[in-house]
C-alpha cells in the first residue's frame, strides 16, 4: 500500500498535522498549567499581605499574648475550602499559634517542623531567613498537589517576628488542565480525520494524472503510439501532461523517419552490386544481402546458421578472419582478395558498433574484381608482348638510320630526318626498356643485387648527376639530410632509379626559379626520403591514379619531355619489392610531396 505515492502523501500530511497538534498541545497545556499556578501564587501573596495588614495583633512583638485574637480573626476570615493559613511564631521550635483549618485544630501549639505533611520545613527555614518562597508539594494522602508559600512577617528593624504559612490546593488547576487536554485530544483527532480526507483528495488530484501518464506510457511501450493525455491544469502536472503529448508527437515523427531511413537502407542493401554480410563477435552471420547469398552459395536458412557452417563452404582462410582481434580496433578494418569459382573478389571489412557504442561485429563487403583482374592480366601480357615485338624493329631502324646518315642525299634534309628518326628510336628504346622492366617486376623475374649502401652517400651521388638539370631551370635546392643515417640493404641501381625519377619529375613540373626540398630522416624502423616541390601540383581527381601505368596528368607535356607514363609505376613496384612504401601528397597549383620509406635493420 505504501508503495503508492498517494498513501505517501496522506501519511506525510497526517504526520505533519499530528506533530503540529502535539507541539501546540504541549505548549498550550504547559503554558496553561504554569499560568494557573502563577495566578494562584499571586493571589495567595495578596491574601497574605491583606491578612498582615488587617490583623493588627500581628504587629505585636509577642504573638503568644494575642494568640486567641489572631485565631478568632482567622476563624472569622472567609477562606475557601481549598485554602489553609497557618501563623507560626519565630521561636526555637517554630510553634504554630493559629490556623484557619477547622479540621486541624490540634496542630495549634505544636512545632511546624513535626507536621511535615501540612508544611514544608525548607520553606519555613527560608522564611526565618527573611526569604519569601513558594513551592508545589504533592499531598501523599489525597494524591493531589498543593501550592505552599511561607511569608515572613518583619519588625520595624527588619527582624522576623513570625511566618504566615499558606497552603492552596491545586486540584481545580489540574482539573482544568486535564479538561484542556481532553479538548485538545479531541480537536487533534478531528483534525487528523479531516487531514486524512483532504490528503486523500489532494493526493488523488496529483496521482491520478500521473497514473494516466503511466498507463499511456505502458501502451506506448507495447507499440501503440496513439496516446495523448488530457491536460486539466497549468501547474506542474499539467506541464507534465503537455510535455508527454509533445514527446508522443516527436516520437511518432522520429519513428516515421527511422522507418523511412530503414526502408532506404534495406533497398540499398538488397539492390547494391556488392555482396554484403554482417557477422557478430561470435562469428555468426546475422545478415546477408541477395548478392552475398549468391556469391557464397548460401540458402536463407544457412545465412542464419553459425559462421562455422559458412566457413566450411568457402576458403575463408584466404580472408583469414581468425587473426582479427576484437580488442584491437587497428585489426578490425582492412581489405583482402579472395577467389571463388574463378571469380576474384576484393573483400573489405570494417567494424560496426551496437547501441552501447561497443564493437558488435564486422561488416564484410565482397566487390567483384574479376573484370579488372582480367584487364590487369591483359595489360601485363600486352606489355610483355609489345616489348618483345618492338625490340627487333627498333634495332633495324637504328641500323638504317646510321646508314642513311652517311648517304649522299641532301645533307640538310637528310640530317633533319635522320635526327628525328634517331630521337624516335631512342624514345621507343626507352619505352621498351620500361616495358621490359615492368614485365620483369610483374612476373617477379627481376634479380635484385642487394648490398649495404649509405643512404647519405647515395643521395649525394644522385644530386651530383642532376646538378646540370637544376642549374638549367635555375631551381633553388634545399637539402636537409640527417646526420648518422644508418646504412640500408638495397638494390642500388633500382633505388637510384626511383629517386632519380622522383627528383626528375619535380624538376620537370616545377617552373624556372622554383624551389625543391630534398630531406632524409631516420624513423622508427625506416629511412624516409622526401622530395617536395612548389610546382604545378596534381589535380585531386588524378591523385588516385598517378601510379597507374601509362597514366599521365599532362599528356602533351609528358610526351614533350620524353615521358612514357611508366616511371612512377616502376618506382612503386621497386619500392614495394624492397618492403617499403611510396607516398604522394599534392595540392593543385601549390606543389607535390613524394616520400619514400625504406626499412632497415636496427643494430
Amino acid at each position: 500500500m505504501f508503495a503508492s505515492i498517494k498513501w505517501r502523501f496522506i501519511v506525510v500530511y497526517f504526520l505533519l498535522v499530528f506533530i503540529a497538534m502535539v507541539i501546540v498541545g504541549i505548549f498550550i497545556i504547559g503554558r496553561l498549567e504554569s499560568q494557573q499556578i502563577a495566578n494562584i501564587t499571586s493571589s495567595m501573596e495578596q491574601n497574605i499581605q491583606t491578612i498582615i495588614e488587617s490583623i493588627s495583633e500581628l504587629a505585636e512583638d509577642d504573638w503568644m499574648i494575642v494568640q486567641e485574637d489572631i485565631q478568632e480573626t482567622l476563624s472569622a476570615w472567609g477562606f475557601g475550602s481549598n485554602e489553609t493559613l497557618y501563623v507560626i511564631k519565630n521561636d526555637d521550635i517554630a510553634t504554630v499559634i493559629a490556623s484557619s483549618s477547622k479540621k486541624n485544630k490540634r496542630i495549634i501549639g505544636e512545632s511546624a517542623f513535626i507536621n511535615g505533611k501540612y508544611m514544608d520545613s525548607e520553606l519555613i527555614l527560608a522564611a526565618y531567613n527573611g526569604e519569601k518562597l513558594s513551592k508545589d508539594i504533592p499531598d501523599s494522602n489525597e494524591n493531589t498537589v498543593a501550592n505552599h508559600i511561607a511569608y515572613p512577617v518583619l519588625t520595624d528593624v527588619g527582624k522576623v517576628k513570625g511566618i504566615i504559612y499558606m497552603v492552596s490546593d491545586l486540584e481545580n488547576v489540574y482539573v482544568t488542565v486535564n479538561e484542556s487536554k481532553k479538548i485538545l485530544t479531541n480537536a487533534t483527532m478531528i483534525a487528523l480525520i479531516i487531514t486524512v480526507f483532504l490528503g486523500y483528495l489532494i493526493a488523488s488530484s496529483i496521482t491520478e494524472p500521473i497514473r494516466d501518464v503511466t498507463n499511456k506510457a505502458e501502451e506506448m511501450a507495447m507499440g501503440n503510439f496513439e496516446q495523448f493525455v488530457e491536460v486539466k491544469s497549468d501547474d506542474e502536472i499539467g506541464q507534465l501532461a503537455s510535455m508527454f503529448n509533445h514527446l508522443t508527437l516527436k516520437l511518432k515523427d522520429t519513428i516515421r523517419e527511422m522507418d523511412l531511413e530503414r526502408s532506404k537502407l534495406d533497398t540499398i542493401f538488397n539492390y547494391m552490386a556488392e555482396g554484403v554480410i554482417a557477422v557478430d563477435l561470435s562469428g555468426n552471420i546475422i545478415h546477408a544481402n541477395p548478392i552475398a547469398i549468391e556469391i557464397l552459395e548460401l540458402t536463407q536458412e544457412k545465412s542464419l546458421e553459425p559462421y562455422s557452417i559458412f566457413r566450411e563452404a568457402i576458403p575463408l582462410k584466404l580472408i583469414n578472419l581468425d587473426d582479427i582481434n576484437y580488442d584491437d580496433e587497428t585489426t578490425l578494418e582492412g581489405d583482402r582478395s579472395l577467389e571463388i569459382d574463378s571469380h576474384v573478389y576484393k573483400v573489405k571489412y570494417a567494424p560496426f558498433k551496437n547501441e552501447r557504442n561497443n564493437i558488435g561485429g564486422l561488416i564484410i563487403v565482397f566487390q567483384d574484381m574479376t573484370n579488372e583482374h582480367k584487364l590487369d592480366n591483359m595489360r601485363k601480357e600486352f606489355v610483355a608482348n609489345v616489348s618483345h615485338e618492338l625490340k627487333t624493329p627498333i634495332t633495324t631502324i637504328k641500323s638504317y638510320t646510321e646508314t642513311l646518315m652517311d648517304d649522299g642525299i641532301d645533307e640538310e634534309m637528310e640530317q633533319r630526318f635522320l635526327a628525328v628518326i634517331d630521337n624516335e628510336c631512342d624514345r621507343m628504346a626507352r619505352l621498351v626498356k620500361d616495358l621490359l622492366q615492368l614485365s620483369n617486376l610483374d612476373y617477379k623475374k627481376t634479380t635484385w643485387k642487394k648490398q649495404e649502401v649509405s643512404a647519405k652517400k647515395l643521395l649525394k651521388e644522385i644530386l651530383l648527376k642532376l646538378e646540370f638539370a637544376f642549374k638549367e631551370k635555375n631551381h633553388k635546392i634545399i637539402v636537409d639530410v640527417e646526420e648518422n643515417l644508418p646504412n640500408i640493404v638495397i638494390d642500388k641501381d633500382g633505388i637510384e632509379q626511383v629517386i632519380l625519377n622522383i627528383i626528375s619529375n619535380a624538376i620537370k613540373y616545377t617552373e624556372n626559379g622554383g624551389e625543391i626540398q630534398i630531406s632524409s630522416r631516420c624513423l622508427d624502423d625506416t629511412i624516409s626520403i622526401k622530395v617536395k616541390d612548389n610546382g604545378i601540383g596534381i589535380p585531386e581527381e588524378d591523385r588516385q591514379r598517378i601510379f597507374e601505368r601509362f597514366y599521365r596528368v599532362e599528356k602533351g607535356r609528358s610526351r614533350e619531355s620524353g615521358g612514357t607514363g611508366l616511371g612512377l609505376s616502376i618506382a612503386k613496384q621497386i619500392i614495394e619489392a624492397h618492403n617499403g612504401e611510396i607516398l604522394l601528397d599534392s595540392c593543385f597549383g601549390e606543389g607535390t610531396t613524394v616520400e619514400i620509406k625504406i626499412p632497415y635493420e636496427k643494430v
